[in-house]
């Protein structure tokens, strides 16, 4: 899961370091555990739940954006004190982490090394460090791929509406590129997608190797073709005008649904609801999802951690592995489309069945189960939160005309080499 938000990190920081975000009595003599979480995570039902299962435990949630958070995370770690009892953890930040694994309570001491057969291996993978032997971190949802699509203004352009048959325009991300196409030369009150961004973040996690190489963690963006691969076919929309160039999670963008400015959102399945908020009941079936070209892929994911610093990491523990277990994972999916973790969950009838009468009765289960299957891990490097804005910056100059593909590419590999020196 990957939320955004505008508040500045520094502040969200200094107000967990020195007001302390950790556990510790409640004024009724409970013991009081703290999660911090970015965006919301759905959790509110189920701390409420917890604490009827618990009644000796109070659960207070804590929730800043995604830059706030990680930032004031490992500000808190680094002082040694101000954490949360759990904390979760985005996937593009568990590299760094994984670095710092001293500060984290090794899970495994409490039992979770035992329930590795829960997740996805590579899910499972990305949570572990010194090459398994420490479990510091238990995986929450993960972010399959789709495609969300206007079948309004599908309709309009004269292109198949069927969701079916909206897949098979686009195998590819070229040939998404060519539908691009044909739908500006019959709707020019709409663009085709949301932004440079969403596109360039779909095709690059589709691929296992991207900025930083899986081997050795040598940065390998200038020279990887599926970074440049990437960057031209999202380059490319924006140049030509395809984008309604709003970023994803700020208000325009929300206003820009609101109003069907745009076709096609690429759209991990904690996206939909986000969506759905942003487009109000008017856009109630006006919306639909189908499969994404070149396959299944993944955009964000997190897991719950307990730093060492907390005075009650069993029962920190505790917490955490019964928010990401299989029960509370189908239920976080039924509930709020945030996509299991665990095969087992994800391949349950229950969710298979699942259908959203928002996007027209799309069967969401079934759509993100089959992208889950064909995920393959994305390696992302211990600098990855580093490099990556930096091309993402650099597609926003061209979709505001700054610069031509070309361009903004050097630019951009010359400014991910200063940022690594």
């Amino acid at each position: 899961m990957q939320r955004a938000y505008r508040t500045p990190w520094l502040v969200a920081a200094l107000v967990m370091v020195v007001a302390g975000c950790g556990g510790g009595a409640s004024g009724d003599g409970r013991l009081r555990l703290t999660v911090a979480t970015f965006g919301e995570f759905g959790y509110d039902p189920l701390f409420e739940e917890y604490e009827r299962a618990h009644p000796e435990v109070d659960v207070v949630g804590r929730v800043a954006d995604f830059d706030s958070h990680h930032k004031g995370l490992i500000t808190a770690l680094a002082a040694g004190n101000g954490a949360a009892d759990v904390v979760a953890i985005e996937e593009q930040y568990m590299p760094r982490l994984r670095q710092s694994a001293d500060r984290f309570a090794d899970l495994a001491r409490f039992g979770a090394d035992g329930l590795r057969d829960r997740w996805a291996p590579w899910k499972w993978a990305q949570g572990v460090a010194a090459d398994g032997k420490v479990v510091l971190g238990l995986g929450t949802d993960m972010g399959g791929l789709a495609m969300c699509y206007r079948r309004d203004l599908f309709e309009r352009a004269g292109l198949p509406t069927d969701r079916d048959q909206v897949a098979a325009l686009w195998p590819t991300w070229e040939g998404y590129a060519e539908v691009a196409e044909r739908f500006a030369g019959r709707v020019t009150d709409a663009r085709f997608t949301d932004s440079v961004n969403t596109v360039y973040t779909a095709v690059l996690n589709q691929a296992e190797e991207n900025y930083f190489a899986k081997a050795d963690d040598s940065f390998i963006g200038a020279t990887n073709p599926n970074v440049k691969r990437a960057f031209d076919i999202a380059g490319a929309l924006g140049a030509k005008g395809h984008t309604a160039k709003v970023a994803t999670f700020t208000q325009p963008w929300n206003v820009a649904i609101n109003q069907g400015s745009f076709a096609t959102i690429t759209c991990p399945a904690w996206m939909l609801t986000q969506i759905k908020e942003a487009g109000g009941p008017a856009g109630a079936g006006k919306w639909d999802i189908t499969a994404i070209p070149g396959g299944g892929g993944n955009w964000g994911g997190s897991y719950l951690a307990v730093p060492a610093q907390g005075e009650h990491q069993r029962e920190a523990y505790r917490l955490a592995e019964w928010l990401t277990a299989p029960e509370q994972q189908k239920r976080l999916f039924v509930d709020d489309g945030i996509l299991p973790s665990e095969p087992e969950v994800y391949r349950d009838p229950v969710v298979l069945q699942h259908k959203d009468p928002y996007f027209g009765d799309a069967p969401v289960g079934r759509l993100f189960a089959a992208s889950s299957d064909t995920v393959r891990p994305n390696y992302r490097g211990v600098r990855d939160a580093d490099v990556r804005p930096v091309f993402g910056r650099a597609l926003g100059r061209v979709e505001d005309g700054a610069q031509d593909v070309g361009q903004a590419w050097e630019q951009a590999v010359r400014e991910a080499r200063d940022v690594l020196r």
